[in-house]
């Protein structure tokens, strides 16, 4: 229903974000994976879900797509709801939930609140082949965590260049300059690392 918000971050903390969109404050619930992405930043864009109990209406935001699709694929499996996983999302960054699953790591999962030894056996039963096609011919560690990192990307296959190629450039960038550098250094740094 509602795909993303773009506008003012009127209220922080590491478990909201109000986003002020033309006068009109939405309340996102995020993770930290999303706080850590947006706390030094006064506006942006927020990918967003919105999830309807019988309850309550809830808007989740994630700084990038690629955390939306796996909190999806999270909340797809049976005994997993929202907030649990949104608080795996806060104790894990996306690629090590991947990894967890993909490799059959029940233990790292259990030391998620709200995990027993079922519900990760459960998810490893039910996401491994899915999570592991995704990410086939990608690195697991290559999963995208910060909004810049994506908007540099798409800067630079913008400019024509091979995504595979932008990817390999920007993560050998961010190695290599301070991780509050800006857009635009990014983007320079990363043509020269072509």
């Amino acid at each position: 229903m509602i795909a993303f918000v773009r506008g003012k971050f009127a209220i922080k903390t590491p478990a909201r974000v109000v986003v002020d969109v033309n006068g009109v404050g939405y309340d996102l619930q995020i993770s930290l994976n999303t706080y850590a992405a947006i706390s030094n930043v006064e506006n942006g864009q927020l990918h967003t879900y919105l999830h309807i109990t019988e309850n309550a209406q809830t808007l989740f935001g994630f700084a990038d797509i690629a955390e939306k699709e796996l909190f999806l694929q999270l909340i797809s499996v049976s005994g997993v709801g929202a907030s649990t996983a949104r608080m795996m999302l806060s104790g894990m960054k996306p690629d090590e939930i991947i990894r967890a699953i993909v490799q059959g790591n029940t233990k790292q999962l259990e030391g998620i609140k709200g995990i027993g030894k079922k519900s990760a056996e459960r998810l490893i039963v039910e996401l491994r082949d899915k999570l592991g096609k995704q990410t086939i011919g990608q690195p697991l560690g290559t999963m995208k965590i910060s909004g810049v990192d994506e908007d540099a990307i798409q800067a630079l296959i913008a400019l024509g260049i091979a995504k595979p190629q932008a990817e390999n450039a920007i993560k050998k960038t961010m190695s290599s300059i301070p991780e509050d550098a800006s857009l635009e250094l990014i983007i320079k740094q990363a043509l020269k690392n072509l």
